[in-house]
């Protein structure tokens, strides 16, 4: 059965040094849960403390109402999927599916009819009598997967499991993990740095710097409604506008550094005049027209479905922008005018990077 993993002010020190200084979530049974950081933020250090791995020096960790942190990591009814496959070198497929089961005393027919069947749902059965030596890297992962879903884990653990994969192979196994969770309904916590990995597979995901949570929401609420400037930064590509807030005509709107004037209307109208703002525009985001901000190109890419340009603006700013492919490719050393929506784009305060959108809901 899967559990709720309930995690309590958590702290975490490596000698003087402090990871994680204060932490709580909650992540739900059954869930797609997804930490997400760049390298040295704390997931993977979070990850292993639910584990059983690393000490804890504060806070209190939860299994449904059952106190975890004392409990040792064999007792606690995990499954783990780890960067390097950690596969038993001299044990055929079927052994290493079939390691965990024996642990627990598993015993023919049932140990067999186990083995058989994650064989077949982690679509592996042809390599049943195959050695790792003889196995790809995807395979070898799709047999780690198989041996931590076969004991039938209260949690399912997977700390960058696709990061030795190759492009092709990470976005096939993105599917199969997804597929496979979904259908055991197994509560998993995913540890990353690759946000399209992130927004593409979790229910939910949990954004860290230094071991702090900015920001838990679903891909979209991530994506579409960053809390705070560095969340819009991190999740996906952006350019970033200086802008002042002042008043026009009774209004809080937007002047940038070309002094043209932008109302968002979804930008909270207790924001004080002579505030200073960055303003984040996605690529797919800005449009070329008559008018708007106006630059150079300086660089075009053929992607296959669109073009992508560099543009540089009269600041000396370079703006990046994606365009349908189907539209004229523009050459370098043409001058356009660049807008956006204004309702979707993100706006934050300078100082604090603190948003000053109004918060939408999204299902």
């Amino acid at each position: 059965m899967s559990v709720t993993i309930t995690i309590k002010n958590a702290v975490k020190r490596f000698g003087n040094k402090t990871i994680i200084p204060d932490l709580s979530l909650e992540i739900k049974e059954g869930e797609f849960f997804t930490l997400l950081g760049s390298s040295g933020c704390g997931k993977t250090t979070l990850l292993r403390m639910i584990a059983g791995f690393n000490t804890i020096e504060g806070g209190s960790f939860y299994f449904n109402d059952k106190l975890i942190n004392q409990i040792p990591s064999y007792q606690r009814n995990i499954g783990m999927v780890f960067q390097n496959y950690a596969v038993f070198p001299h044990m055929n497929t079927a052994k290493n599916i079939g390691y965990g089961l024996k642990q627990r005393k598993v015993k023919d027919p049932e140990y067999s009819k186990r083995v058989e069947e994650i064989l077949d749902i982690v679509q592996i059965s042809e390599l049943k009598d195959r050695m790792p030596t003889q196995m790809s890297g995807g395979q070898q992962q799709r047999v780690a997967l198989a041996r931590a879903i076969v004991i039938q884990p209260d949690v399912l653990l997977m700390d960058e499991p696709l990061s030795n994969l190759d492009a092709k192979l990470r976005v096939e196994m993105r599917s199969a993990i997804k597929r496979i969770q979904k259908q055991f309904k197994i509560t998993t916590l995913y540890v990353t740095h690759d946000q399209e990995e992130a927004l593409s597979m979790s229910d939910r995901i949990a954004v860290m710097d230094f071991g702090v949570i900015q920001q838990i929401g679903t891909p979209m609420e991530i994506y579409a409604h960053p809390a705070n400037l560095f969340v819009a930064t991190f999740i996906g590509q952006s350019n970033i506008f200086d802008a002042v807030v002042i008043d026009e005509h009774g209004k809080k709107a937007l002047r940038f550094f070309d002094e043209s004037i932008h109302v968002l209307p979804n930008m909270k109208t207790e924001i004080e005049e002579g505030k200073e703002i960055k303003v984040v525009v996605r690529p797919s985001e800005i449009t070329f027209s008559k008018k708007g901000i106006s630059g150079e190109i300086i660089e075009t890419i053929f992607l296959g479905s669109e073009v992508r340009y560099g543009v540089r603006c009269t600041n000396g700013q370079i703006v990046e922008t994606s365009q349908d492919v189907k539209k004229k490719v523009l050459a370098e050393g043409e001058i356009v005018y660049m807008d956006f929506d204004h309702k979707i784009v993100n706006a934050f305060i300078a100082e604090t990077g603190e948003s000053i959108m109004v918060r939408k809901d999204y299902d």
